[in-house]
């Protein structure tokens, strides 16, 4: 009779097979990036293409547990944005549950880029392309990740749960957000959760909080008149520059907290989209609008940011003799996960092992979906080796780092390997 192997020889097995699959990631990086897959806000046609080739995919290789969780978004052709929870089933009832979006952004500048984005080019251990850091780096760890476990039928000590999701890039909303609501016990407390989307070269950085996001739009109300006679009028464009120059002031002066945890350790302000105003060179404008960032840190409150900037705001309006206004955009509060979190110490070890670095704990300035897991009160890490290019033109990934970060998942799956 045919003995099945020690669970030692099945995980060491696994970890040979993942730091060999360069050419399999090539394949998949090449096959993800040309199929677009831009929400309608970037003005693509959804994720649904490529929703169907990661299902596709799985069970090719025999993952049949695979859960749909559409989210209806009559913006795109088919008419839902696609959510996929595929699960391969453990020694126990824990799982290991890892997130990977499925959207990108636009390429932007096309004359920025050295080749089409939309076709992956290679040079060495570097491929090139859009998207193919963000999120396909992720994605494709997680596909050899379960090709290599079902390929070998190899039963990890505890699940694995893969997660495909939608909108990410635009706020989640049809996304991760739509998951949690419409499937709320579909996720464990006692599981153990990781969001590879953020990270840093060499791999040495896990994400483990936050800062706060505030976003805030700024009206600002003159008096329109011709150019020629200034006089006239009261000027929005001049009055909304002195404004963003008070308040880049009194908001930096007054929340000069640090938190050496996060990069950067401070709490920022910083303007940003500043839509058209006036048709003509010769009109000066009567109202003007601008869109201010705000990224806090967890000692700064959001009510605190507000009262501040209502105190500028007031004695800018009546030194600029203009009306001003101000609205929240967005808000989401700070998230972190605690120190103690059962992952920490299997993922350090880890990380450890397969890239012979220190791990260390810091918190961003920047969103990841872990945000919403948080919120939920699920222990989720940002984690992933990542050249930190994304958005930018001549997106880059490394084939060698996407089979180390499928190790490094691996060494989840089997606690007894990662503890030992």
């Amino acid at each position: 009779m045919d003995m099945e192997p020690p669970l030692s020889d099945c995980s060491q097995q696994l970890l040979e097979t993942l730091g060999n699959k360069g050419a399999r990631v090539l394949e998949l990086q090449r096959l993800l990036t040309a199929c677009k897959s831009l929400g309608p806000e970037n003005g693509g046609a959804g994720e649904a293409a490529r929703a169907q080739i990661v299902a596709d995919l799985l069970q090719k290789v025999g993952v049949e547990d695979i859960l749909h969780v559409d989210c209806p978004d009559d913006r795109v052709p088919c008419g839902y944005r696609p959510n996929l929870v595929a699960r391969i089933k453990g020694g126990t009832q824990k799982n290991l549950w890892i997130f990977g979006h499925l959207d990108t952004v636009g390429a932007g500048d096309l004359s920025a880029w050295h080749h089409d984005p939309w076709t992956v080019c290679q040079a060495g251990d570097f491929i090139y392309g859009r998207g193919v850091e963000d999120n396909q780096q992720a994605v494709c760890s997680m596909l050899i990740l379960a090709e290599s476990l079902q390929s070998a039928g190899i039963v990890p000590e505890i699940g694995l749960g893969l997660v495909f999701m939608a909108d990410e890039e635009c706020g989640s909303h049809y996304g991760l957000e739509h998951i949690l609501s419409t499937v709320p016990n579909l996720f464990s407390g006692d599981d153990l959760y990781i969001v590879p989307d953020g990270g840093s070269p060499g791999g040495a950085e896990i994400e483990i909080a936050e800062k706060a996001q505030l976003w805030l739009k700024f009206t600002v109300l003159g008096a329109q008149c011709h150019a020629s006679n200034p006089f006239l009028g009261r000027n929005a464009f001049v009055a909304s520059s002195r404004l963003v120059a008070l308040l880049e002031e009194g908001l930096r002066a007054t929340f000069s907290q640090k938190n050496p945890i996060f990069i950067p350790p401070v709490s920022t302000f910083v303007p940003t989209r500043h839509p058209a105003n006036v048709e003509a060179v010769n009109i000066m404008p009567g109202r003007e609008e601008f869109f201010v960032d705000c990224r806090l840190l967890p000692e700064v409150s959001v009510e605190s940011v507000m009262e501040r900037i209502s105190a500028i705001t007031e004695l800018a309006s009546m030194e600029l003799a203009v009306e001003i206004s101000f609205e929240t955009v967005h808000c989401q509060k700070s998230t972190s996960t605690p120190e103690s979190s059962p992952i920490l110490p299997p993922l350090q070890k880890a990380i450890s092992a397969v890239y012979r670095v220190e791990p260390c704990l810091v918190g961003i300035g920047g969103a990841t979906v872990a945000a919403f897991l948080r919120q939920k009160g699920l222990p989720a890490v940002v984690w992933s080796c990542l050249e930190n290019t994304c958005h930018q033109p001549d997106e880059r990934s490394s084939l060698t780092a996407t089979c180390k970060d499928a190790i490094v998942f691996a060494h989840l799956l089997f606690p007894g390997l990662a503890n030992g």
